[in-house]
């Protein structure tokens, strides 16, 4: 038996793919399967519940939330991260100052909330941020609070803030 012959042996043994879908298999024909429907059970649920905010104001409107979070905090500075993580120079510069003071205050990541975010704005009626309150009472931005606290004016209102707490 020549090469050729060999090969044309080969050939019939091995399916043929490509050839306009006819496939040419050593293997017996079977019989043609037809699909099988399966039938899947409907399930009834209830309907998904409204998701819950992901931030700590949840549902509240975001000036009730401010005023209240002012009210209660001798110390609340408005930023853009937390003191640990800033997301910004100017918020770094205020924890910074504030934490210099030892005492505890009050941070709200203004980015996880764009609504607490504007209405802090609107709020203070101050366009930038971060911003600090001490005593329930608005002092300005990062560089205020600077300014403040190379006076030594920022420690006493803190100390006395956190006497009235």
């Amino acid at each position: 038996m020549g090469i050729r012959s060999k090969a044309k042996k080969i050939k019939q043994l091995l399916p043929i793919v490509g050839a306009g879908g006819n496939v040419r298999s050593s293997a017996p024909p079977s019989a043609p399967s037809t699909p099988t429907k399966r039938e899947v059970p409907i399930v009834q649920t209830a309907p998904p519940a409204a998701p819950k905010a992901s931030h700590p104001r949840g549902g509240a409107d975001p000036q009730e939330y401010i005023a209240s979070v002012i009210a209660d905090n001798p110390v609340v500075l408005f930023m853009k991260g937390s003191p640990r993580q800033p997301q910004c120079g100017f918020s770094a510069n205020a924890a910074g100052i504030l934490q210099s003071y030892g005492s505890e205050f009050h941070h709200v990541d203004i980015i996880a909330d764009p609504e607490v975010r504007q209405g802090v704005k609107e709020f203070s009626n101050w366009p930038t941020l971060p911003q600090i309150y001490v005593g329930g009472e608005f002092l300005g931005g990062s560089d205020i609070l600077r300014q403040m606290h190379e006076q030594g004016e920022l420690g006493e209102l803190i100390a006395a803030a956190n006497k009235t707490d």
